[in-house]
């Protein structure tokens, strides 16, 4: 037993040993020339001005897109990039670039394989715009890494960002279906169905055309008001109809299904008029409610979006 505890004693020192060790390679510096050298580059790039982008940039500059999935890359050279940076000046509105909120520049001076001395600078940016023809918004996060020399001149810049934005740019530069649209369905019959039997006060009737997980959702609940459940609906429901007499309710122009062929969406959307008597003062009053209802695939309602002004009610 004591030559066990000596060798577990032995292994853990080693362990700790192991990770003990440090070497340095360098320093990071929160302020340094270079960054200064790539706060005026980010401004050339964002004026679009082409001549002051070249010359900030050495001969054999190259850069290279850090999200990419070509392990033989050769990169962008000096004059391709310089080409590719005044697109964004010239297919953006508003377009500019900042530091990301929270974050700063880092300046590493690196001991090791950094024989010709350069200075690498990495910051996290924002990259902001309006597409000009889509009207595609960019707002985005971005990392660059850029390679300064002794001249302070650029050799490199790797640039890691996300391209959904601008493939959704290039999706909206054509036409193109995303599913159909039915005036006339079995999903539609269910809203009514479901809408009639509320104008009936048949509150059970009427839930019973909804999944037993439906959320239900109302545009006058502030912004971040979790969805109610059908239990907690109910009650709401009957306090509506404690305060309401429903005279009728008229469906408004037809509700539209639409099944989209991104995410298997399935939606019908409609438009009605409440005919109520505040039971309290014998008011009448006509108020539009609109609703968005979601199915599942076994024709059950999944969630509801309700919204109309809740102020005309107690007008």
């Amino acid at each position: 037993m004591k030559t066990i505890y000596l060798l577990l004693a032995f292994s853990l020192s080693g362990f700790a040993s192991a990770f003990a060790q440090k070497t340095d390679n360098g320093k990071i510096y929160i302020n340094h020339p270079a960054i200064g050298v790539v706060d005026q580059f980010v401004n050339a790039l964002v004026s679009g001005d082409e001549a002051t982008i070249s010359n900030f940039l050495t001969d054999d500059f190259k850069a290279y897109n850090g999200t990419g999935n070509r392990p033989d890359d050769k990169g962008l050279n000096k004059e391709a990039f310089v080409k590719r940076a005044k697109v964004y000046q010239d297919q953006l509105d508003y377009y500019s670039v900042e530091t990301y909120p929270g974050a700063y520049p880092d300046a590493l001076e690196y001991s090791k394989d950094n024989k010709d001395g350069d200075v690498v600078i990495q910051n996290w940016y924002l990259l902001k715009g309006v597409h000009k023809e889509s009207g595609v918004k960019i707002d985005a996060a971005n990392l660059r890494i850029y390679y300064v020399t002794k001249d302070n001149k650029i050799k490199r810049i790797l640039n890691y960002t996300n391209t959904d934005v601008l493939s959704e740019i290039g999706l909206s530069s054509v036409k193109r279906t995303n599913g159909k649209i039915y005036d006339h369905h079995e999903n539609i019959n269910t809203v009514r169905k479901a809408m009639y039997a509320f104008e009936k006060g048949d509150i059970e009737k009427c839930l019973s055309y909804y999944a037993d997980n439906a959320q239900f959702s109302n545009i006058n609940n502030p912004f971040d008001t979790a969805p109610k459940t059908k239990a907690e609906v109910k009650t709401e429901w009957q306090a509506f109809l404690d305060k309401f007499e429903i005279t009728s309710i008229e469906m408004s122009g037809y509700p539209d299904y639409l099944e989209y062929e991104r995410d298997n969406g399935r939606v019908v959307i409609s438009w009605w008029k409440y005919h109520l008597i505040r039971k309290s003062d014998k008011k009448k009053m006509t108020i539009n409610f609109h609703y968005s209802n979601d199915f599942n695939a076994d024709g059950k309602i999944v969630r509801e979006d309700e919204y109309y002004g809740a102020d005309l009610l107690n007008k």
